[in-house]
């Protein structure tokens, strides 16, 4: 009985601390249903007249769809090739263990420390000699290349775990190594993938200085660039903006949900020593 006091004792304190570190998102969300009118006089949490006239306006009034497919293709297209060339990259930092490899995971632990910022101006000028301002594939490349120092070392964490036994057996079956990385390596390395997959869409999703800076077409924008221009264009309208913030949260809210036991996994996977 003592037991179960003191963990049913845990558990309410942990649901009280979670409601109170969650309160701004909730209150964005209960706010959404309000009228801009009772957002602006009552401080009632929840409202007095539950309402879907915020989300009608973005819906009509608004272009917060266009940027939320923009959103999507660039998330969508860096997490795979996030993914892709950093499970190549990872698996051959593992497996070939040289002096140039060496090297190279020293120089992805450098990259992650180095202030992207100082890089802004000369790669502004570079991407506009090649014609990627104002194009979503250069918000993707930026996007792909910082996020792939951090996907090479988890990556290669995780594969340092897997036994290369594993391959040898496959290898005396006749595979060669690139059929044993794609139909063995890649099979058994959903947690990595995961890992990675989130950690880039945390990134992609809600960025925001690359795409102010690359992006200037209203009608490539992607959603955090949206939603400045959401309440500079409607400085009234709180209740729309809170259903657009809603909104664009939601996406990566369900994904958290179906993928939350793996960012445990995200946190640690880089610090396995081969």
């Amino acid at each position: 009985m003592k037991t179960k006091l003191v963990y049913s004792l845990t558990f309410a304190f942990l649901c009280v601390v979670s409601i109170a570190v969650n309160l701004p998102v909730i209150t964005m969300l209960l706010n959404s249903f309000k009228t801009n009118s009772e957002i602006m006089t009552s401080s009632r949490m929840f409202p007095r007249h539950w309402t879907t006239e915020n989300y009608v306006f973005v819906n009509e009034k608004s272009a917060f769809w266009q940027q939320f497919s923009n959103s999507l293709i660039v998330t969508g297209l860096t997490v795979a090739l996030t993914v892709l060339i950093g499970a190549l990259a990872g698996y051959a930092i593992s497996r070939f263990r040289t002096a140039l490899t060496g090297t190279f995971s020293v120089v992805l632990l450098l990259l992650q420390m180095f202030p992207f910022v100082l890089v802004m101006l000369p790669l502004f000028m570079t991407f506009r000699s090649l014609h990627l301002i104002n194009t979503l594939t250069g918000i993707i490349i930026i996007q792909t290349s910082i996020c792939l120092p951090v996907a090479v070392l988890m990556f290669k964490g995780f594969f340092d775990t897997i036994p290369k036994e594993i391959e040898e057996a496959a290898w005396m079956d006749g595979c060669n190594r690139w059929t044993t990385f794609t139909r063995i390596v890649m099979r058994v390395s959903g947690p990595g993938i995961a890992a990675v997959s989130i950690f880039t869409i945390l990134l992609s999703w809600n960025d925001y200085i690359i795409a102010n800076i690359f992006i200037k077409k209203e009608s490539l924008m992607t959603l955090p660039i949206g939603l400045q221009m959401f309440m500079q264009q409607n400085a009234t309208q709180w209740g729309g903006l809170t259903a657009a913030a809603t909104l664009s949260a939601l996406p990566v809210l369900v994904f958290l949900l179906f993928v939350q036991k793996y960012i445990a996994y995200g946190a640690v996977s880089g610090s396995v020593k081969g």
